[in-house]
């Protein structure tokens, strides 16, 4: 199976399109190498990736038919990713509201857009 229609299938990715943009900025990895979309995958090999600020490790277990439901989708691989990883993404996250906590402070430009629908809303 490719690699982009395998990281679809076990739902890492909501589209394949995803994939293989992912596959062009050379953010996926089959084995150490870097991968293009049509790379086959077999069991055993081990596929890296970024997304979201985290390195995903996974291990391919086996090859699933067809997009897989989210219950089923450890039947399929192996997550090799430290908690670690998610840890430091949740401490970003809370630095980030430590920075300017919702609601203070001057508007943002989205808060702004947000009031004037309000108001043409009220009208």
């Amino acid at each position: 199976m490719r690699v982009d229609k395998y990281l679809w299938c076990v739902r890492y990715y909501k589209t394949r399109n995803m994939v293989t943009e992912a596959c062009r900025k050379n953010q996926i990895t089959v084995n150490g190498q870097v991968a293009k979309p049509s790379r086959d995958v077999f069991p055993l090999d081990k596929i890296t990736f970024r997304k979201d600020q985290i390195t995903y490790s996974i291990t391919v277990l086996d090859i699933p038919q067809n997009r897989v439901g989210a219950k089923l989708v450890d039947i399929y691989r192996k997550d090799e990713t430290s908690p670690e990883t998610f840890a430091h993404l949740e401490l970003l996250k809370l630095s980030k509201e430590h920075y300017r906590k919702t609601g203070t402070g001057r508007p943002t430009k989205k808060d702004r857009r947000d009031l004037d629908d309000l108001e043409l809303g009220a009208d």
